[in-house]
């Protein structure tokens, strides 16, 4: 698990790029108002709860009369497990690629799914908790269409759909290896702080999985500090790492700290300080501790208007 993890515009309550899903164009409420599905079932992301194992079927797409699969995914405390098990594709198959796509519409690679005479088996392990699947021979993508997906699960007996997130988190497709010299790009707009005067100013962000976050920049003497907060923090998945960076004009990073979900806090706090005169901000979602950051799934913040 590869420039997501959960432009900075001055007038912008939150403004982060991000990726729909646009498998259906009809749409209908269920019971729950704010849950929106797609009426042919295209939109299947539910929530896993921990320590059960949840069978779901994968269906194939219009090009693959015939073809059967299965997922069967088990959720703990430090990742979610997915066993994919898939028939029936055309001999000549060797392989697609497995997603975990978010209620935002991130499409999360999950890894390459290998056949050998119509038939494969695969496990994955992803972060997320909140989520559908999705095969498709294409790699790297970043959002599915019926274009592009050749499987999809299906909504499981028992379980009701998520609600759908739009504008939340970016994904980036990473094409060249990350060291602690060449980091990932990712897009992040400047904040214009030089705007601030020497007032406090509040910009936020909000990833797809609930976890909210704020921040305070107050520049003065040539010194820019930063102070961080985090809400719901247990939203997260444990051993979850939030990394925040600040972005200079010419695109290079800098770490200003990091969060750990343990799983025993909701609420956390990160402060440090830059002398960069202007610069973005975001947040990335690690899997171990870096120096650089690598993470597919981030986040800008934005300016609060008042």
């Amino acid at each position: 698990m590869k420039r997501n993890l959960m432009k900075f515009g001055c007038a912008a309550v939150l403004l982060v790029g991000s990726t729909s899903i646009a498998m259906a164009q009809d749409t209908t409420s269920t019971t729950k108002k704010e849950v929106v599905v797609n009426s042919d079932g295209s939109y299947t992301v539910i929530e896993y709860p921990v320590g059960k194992e949840v069978m779901v079927n994968l269906l194939p797409g219009s090009t693959l009369a015939g073809g059967k699969g299965m997922a069967r995914i088990i959720r703990a405390a430090d990742g979610t497990k997915v066993y994919v098990d898939v028939s029936g594709v055309p001999a000549t198959t060797t392989n697609y690629y497995a997603y975990a796509v978010d209620p935002a519409g991130v499409a999360t690679a999950l890894g390459p799914v290998t056949f050998k005479d119509g038939v494969a088996t695969s496990e994955f392990t992803t972060p997320l908790n909140q989520f559908m699947v999705v095969l498709s021979p294409t790699e790297g993508l970043t959002a599915i269409d019926p274009t592009t997906a050749v499987f999809q699960s299906e909504l499981p007996t028992g379980y009701t759909v998520v609600p759908r997130r739009t504008g939340e988190v970016k994904a980036v497709t990473i094409t060249r290896t990350t060291t602690e010299t060449t980091p990932a790009a990712y897009d992040v707009p400047l904040l214009n702080v030089s705007s601030f005067g020497d007032k406090e100013k509040e910009v936020k962000l909000k990833f797809s999985d609930g976890l909210a976050a704020k921040a305070w920049i107050n520049r003065q003497k040539g010194v820019s500090k930063i102070k961080l907060k985090f809400d719901d923090l247990d939203k997260a998945p444990i051993n979850t790492r939030f990394t925040l960076w600040a972005s200079s004009p010419d695109g290079k990073y800098t770490k200003l700290g990091q969060v750990i979900n343990t799983g025993k806090r909701d609420n956390a706090e990160i402060m440090s300080e830059t002398a960069l005169a202007d610069f973005g901000l975001f947040l990335t979602v690690e899997d171990s501790d870096v120096m650089v950051p690598t993470g597919r799934n981030y986040s800008t913040f934005t300016v609060t208007v008042p």
